[in-house]
Parts: C-alpha cells; structure tokens; sequence
C-alpha cells in the first residue's frame, strides 16, 4: 500500500511538472516567434516611413525574412577575442536575455490566464528585468576591449537612471491600486467609463515618463548612445557574433515588447475593452460595451502592445540620437524629481479619498 501511494505521488509531481513546462513554452515560443516578426514589422514601418520598399524578397512580403536572418545567425561563426574571460563572455548574453524572458511568468494575458498569479507581481518584475544589467556589464568587460567597456559603462548608467524614474512611475500605479498582484492593477481600473477609468489619465505624467523611461532602459532611439555606431563602433556587444550576438538581439526586442506589455497592464487596463461599462456613448444611446463585448480580453491586451511597439518603430525613424550628457539630465534632473512629486500628489489624493479616480478606495 505504501508502495502504490509512493508512486502515485511519484507520477503526480511528473505530471505537474510536465504541465508547467508546457504552459512556459507556451509563452516563450509564440514570443520568440513575436520577437522575429517585430524585426520584420520595424523595417518595414521605418521603410514606409522613409518612403522605402523593406524587405520583400524572402517569402510573401519578406514575411520569411527573420526566419533567413535566424538561420543565417545560426550557421555564423562564434569568434571569441583571443584574451577575453571566455566564460563571462559567453554567459553575459544569456543573463540579458533571461532577464527578458523570467518576467513573463506573472504577466497575465487575460483574467485567467497567466502563469503564475503571485501577489508580488510587481515586485518579481522589477527584480527579475533589474538584472539584465549584469549582463551589459559582464559582455563590456568580458570582452577585453575599450569600445565593449565604454559601451558597457554608457548603458549601465543609463538603465540605472531611467531604472529609477520607471520605478517611481510604478510606484504610483501600486499606490492608486492598493495591490502588487498584475490582476488586481488591471481590475482597479475597471468602471462604468471605459478607457476614462484606467490609469493613463489620473497619472498622466507617470505614464509618459514610464513609456520614455523604458525607451530608454532596452538602450532604444532616440536614447541608444551606448550603441552609437558613429562613436563607438556598437557598444557592449562590438565583439560578439553568430548566436551570442542573437542573443543580445532576442534579448533588446524581448524587454521592447515586456516593456509594452506593462505599460499596458498598468496604465490601459491590460485586457479590459476601451468601452466596457460604457452604455450610453456621448448621451446617444449607443451601448458599445453590448457590442464589443464578444472581442476577448486578450485581443486588446495584444492590441495595445502592438500600439506601444509602433511608438517604438516611429521613434527610432523620427528622432534624432540624444547627446549622452542629455540623456543624464533628462533621467536624473527631470524625471526623477517629476516622478517624486506626483508620488506625493497620488498618495494625498488616496490617503483624502479625493474624487475622481479613489473615491471608493
């Protein structure tokens, strides 16, 4: 009898384990395969912005294109500098793209569907994505080389000072949702005004310096000096090839769309629809929260990721690249004190009860 409980056990853990890993590669595959096609959707919104074709030749449209850059990548030799510490060499990419990749666990798609629903969501995210700097530093000074150090240095500054300012902005959506838990941020905003409830506009300023803060973070346009190719060839990863530099590449266009995905969640009501409650559209008798009410949950959650992904695309075909004194500036001289202020704004308007936005809190 001992025996048969022992082994029921035994292949009830097996079970449990087997499962887990199906649900985490079913979120890690469909993103490596987002994170292909956002390659391709950045040439090609660049190249209609710049009056240009994009890829077309590989597949309907180029649409096979980041399959041929993949395989390409792959078939690359992996040349590593002669006196380089060949173990942090290799390692570094992977610590960056981990860090990527480890904060989907709690992101929710829809109301049951995540992987794991922790109450500290919040708190695992910012833990899990803080250390992705490690491994700019470790490829800079792995690599035996100035340019990789000077470039590592460059963004490991950056991150910590717009680190800091996308904290603050966090802060203040978990002070106006009473909760860390990703579910819970995106259920505060719910009401009977739509699009009007969510966090975008009682925290306008926190939701601007968020989206701007974590351009900068994943080393983007206008913000990518430590990549400026014109200075310093292509930053911490100058020496890197084949599949260690895919990595880092997997690991930029990851913390883009996780980035996206949180601004998101926190700030435009994660898988809510724009009109739910909304029965009486401008006094007309339009209810459109009956008539969108069969679009799931996880089509505007996809949605609005996809917006963000746009303003990352026409940001790096518009703008001009920040000289790195102003990017210091802006980080630690402008967003850091608007983002305490409104801190103290948010936490006076819970604390009173004040109306419009926690008056029911």
């Amino acid at each position: 009898m001992l025996d048969f409980i022992t082994e029921t056990a035994f292949f009830k853990s097996y079970e449990v384990y087997i499962m887990t890993t199906l649900y985490v590669l079913a979120v890690i595959i469909p993103l490596f395969v987002t994170v292909a096609y956002t390659t391709w959707l950045e040439r090609k919104v660049i190249g209609f912005m710049q009056v240009r074709i994009g890829p077309r030749k590989v597949g309907f449209h180029g649409l096979l294109q980041p399959w041929a850059d993949m395989f390409k990548l792959i078939f690359k030799e992996i040349v590593i500098p002669a006196n380089a510490n060949k173990i942090l060499f290799v390692i570094a990419p992977v610590i960056t793209l981990v860090s990527a990749v480890a904060a989907w666990a709690v992101i929710p798609f829809d109301a049951e569907l995540v992987l794991s629903d922790i109450n500290a969501g919040l708190l695992y995210v910012l833990a899990a994505t803080s250390v992705g700097v490690y491994g700019v530093i470790i490829a800079g000074w792995a690599s035996n080389s100035k340019y990789a150090l000077l470039g590592a240095m460059r963004s490991a500054a950056q991150i910590v000072a717009y680190e800091i300012a996308m904290g603050f902005a966090l802060v203040g959506v978990l002070m106006a949702a009473g909760t860390m838990n990703m579910g819970g941020i995106i259920s505060a905003q719910q009401g009977e005004y739509g699009f009007l409830n969510w966090y975008w506009l009682p925290l306008l300023p926190l939701f601007l310096i968020y989206f701007i803060s974590g351009v900068a973070e994943t080393n983007r346009a206008p913000f990518d000096v430590a990549e400026g190719e014109s200075e310093i060839v292509a930053g911490f990863h100058v020496e890197y090839s084949g599949m260690t530099f895919a990595v880092f590449f997997l690991a930029e266009y990851a913390n883009m769309i996780l980035i996206s995905a949180l601004a998101a969640i926190m700030f435009l009501g994660g898988w809510l629809s724009p009109f739910e409650g909304i029965h009486n559209f401008l006094w007309l008798g339009i209810d459109l929260d009956k008539y969108t009410a069969w679009i799931p949950g996880m089509f505007w959650f996809f949605a609005k990721i996809l917006f963000f992904l746009f303003l990352y695309l026409w940001f790096r075909a518009t703008f001009p690249r920040y000289r790195y004194d102003q990017i210091m500036r802006l980080g630690w001289k402008v967003f850091i004190p608007i983002t305490i202020v409104w801190i103290v704004v948010v936490g006076v308007f819970v604390l009173g009860k004040l109306p419009p936005w926690w008056g029911a809190a």
